[in-house]
């Protein structure tokens, strides 16, 4: 037989081996077990007769190489040959039996529908890494070769199998993707740690979250949320994505997000937070692009005010299914400088969901943002339930899957629409604070009547009208009209608000014995659970006062 031509059927590694081993036999034996120079022939389309592997002169060969090498022929693929490598591995094979039973280790590989194809084609074939039954791992190229008068054909074809131990090549392979799953982990584990680990219940809202890291390598992503109790009953709601991923990003998101929490507890207006925000990410990192948007919610006005740097959209479902987009007005993204932030507002009353993202929600690769926008806006139409419900909802409609490839943030909020004897623990009442001197004892009769009516014990009664009595007195000496006094109770708390047309804003100071004013804010801190003040839109200032419900008067 040709070696040559014969070898040139092996993989590339055994083909080499073969070489060697016919260089090293000597050129002067022909007998048996000796390897024949290759000879130049004209080649033909007509396969070669290959006769059986126990009449080749390769035979020596095929059992040197470190491969395990098995002939199958025929359509029940009858063993012919196996090589001493094989028998090693798997033991002796009796020749001349059906593989299927002799060889049950190919079976247990499902290599059989392989050895199929490859006959029928005429075809190589190669699989990688299959695991045995003894634990090892082989790679299997099954190459056909023609047997007996060489005419080839399904039936008079067989099939040489080789088989290398890539047992190693695949531990280690293993133990590297073990790695992966590991350092990803951690990676998630540490953008989590940044993200709030339990959200803030405001009184007024009931609001779930949801982050899906992207991607499968190890690096965090710069997408984040938070939920900020401002106090007076506002809310700030806030989401943002740092572009990138990594440990840059998630250190840049990170003192985002603290900055934020701060700025928040000033209570600015949405566009004043940004502004500041804009000019502290130019300082942490110039050359990182971030977007943000800020938002805060007072029940007393039924709208979210909001900003933009830059960030998507906010989505609001209304009471009746409409979806709105608050894209206007919008900046450009954080650390940019030079550009003067606006707010602008969008109604959210009882019975209305509002959304905010980051792009890995709506982005895709195929698709115009616009697109993933309007995707979002249909499925929110449709999305009822609680906002945990309507925030996977989202994600899922979305097509998000634990292999997306980018960062996924919702932040989902609902104004519910309280019926019943529920909408009897959440109440208003207001008075404008008209004339002089004598406003002051119209608001504490007024308090007194509401807080009556609302049921409340007499202490807490009494702690209300004296903490009216003091904001009023505040207002009416360091303040201009217009004057309004409004009380509002929740199910946890009971809220005082005055509202003048001066913005300078009081606060809380020491009174010397002698001092014959300066004592009235110090008292309605000691005496409220908690107490706060506001520039309000116009011009305007707004102070305000907490009580704490006794837990009779909770549900």
């Amino acid at each position: 037989m040709n070696f040559t031509r014969w070898s040139a059927r092996l993989p590339g590694t055994q083909r080499r081996a073969a070489a060697r081993t016919e260089q090293t036999a000597s050129p002067n034996r022909r007998g048996e077990g000796s390897v024949p120079a290759a000879r130049t022939e004209q080649l033909t389309d007509e396969p070669p007769s290959v006769p059986a592997v126990d009449e080749l002169r390769v035979r020596e060969v095929l059992d040197r190489v470190p491969s395990l090498v098995a002939l199958v022929h025929g359509p029940d693929h009858r063993i012919a040959y196996v090589n001493d490598a094989y028998t090693t591995a798997f033991g002796v094979r009796p020749l001349g039996e059906r593989a299927r039973e002799a060889l049950p280790e190919l079976d247990a590989l499902g290599l059989f529908p392989l050895l199929d194809q490859v006959q029928r084609s005429g075809k190589p074939r190669t699989v990688k890494s299959r695991k045995a039954p003894d634990g090892r791992c082989y790679t299997f190229t099954c190459t056909p070769v023609a047997q007996g008068d060489g005419k080839g054909g399904s039936d008079g074809r067989g099939v040489l199998v080789f088989a290398t131990d890539v047992t190693d090549h695949a531990e280690a392979a293993e133990r590297l993707r073990a790695s992966e799953r590991r350092q990803r982990e951690t990676a998630v584990t540490l953008q989590r740690s940044l993200l709030p680990q339990e959200l803030e219940e405001p009184d007024d809202l009931r609001i779930a979250a949801t982050y899906h890291p992207g991607g499968t390598e190890a690096a965090v992503g710069g997408d984040w949320y938070d939920v900020i109790t401002l106090g007076g009953g506002r809310t700030a709601l806030v989401i943002g994505d740092v572009m990138g991923r990594g440990v840059r990003a998630a250190a840049v998101m990170g003192q985002l997000r603290t900055a934020v929490r701060a700025y928040a507890r000033l209570d600015l207006p949405p566009h004043e937070v940004l502004q500041l925000l804009d000019g502290l990410a130019a300082e942490i990192d110039a050359n990182q692009i971030a977007t943000c948007a800020y938002a805060v919610h007072d029940p007393n006005e039924g709208k979210l005010v909001y900003a933009s740097a830059g960030h998507l959209p906010i989505l609001v479902r209304d009471e009746n299914g409409a979806v709105l987009r608050a894209d206007e007005p919008t900046g450009p993204p954080l650390g940019t400088g030079g550009w003067m932030h606006a707010s602008g507002s969008i109604p959210l009353g009882p019975g209305s969901t509002a959304v905010l993202y980051t792009d890995g929600l709506v982005e895709r690769r195929d698709a115009d943002l616009d697109e993933g926008i309007a995707a979002l806006e249909s499925a929110l139409a449709g999305a009822t339930g609680t906002p945990q419900v309507v925030c996977d909802r989202l994600v899922r409609s979305a097509g998000v899957t634990p292999d997306h490839d980018d960062d996924v943030a919702v932040l989902v909020l609902q104004h519910p629409a309280r019926t019943g004897p529920e909408s009897e623990l959440f109440r208003n009442a207001a008075l404008e604070l008209l004339g002089g001197v004598e406003a002051a004892p119209r608001a504490r009769a007024f308090a007194s009547g509401v807080l009556t009516s609302w049921r409340f014990p007499a202490d807490l009664h009494d702690l209300g009208v004296l903490a009216t009595s003091e904001l009023v007195a505040n207002s009416l000496q360091h303040g201009t009209p217009p004057m309004r006094l409004r009380l509002r109770r929740t199910d946890r708390r009971l809220i005082i608000e005055v509202t003048d047309g001066d913005d300078h804003l009081p606060r809380r100071r020491r009174a010397e014995p002698g001092d014959e004013s300066g004592r009235g804010i110090a008292i309605v801190a000691t005496i409220a659970s908690n107490w706060g003040c506001r520039r309000t839109p116009g011009g305007g200032k707004a102070v305000w006062c907490e009580f704490a419900l006794p837990r009779t008067q909770a549900p």
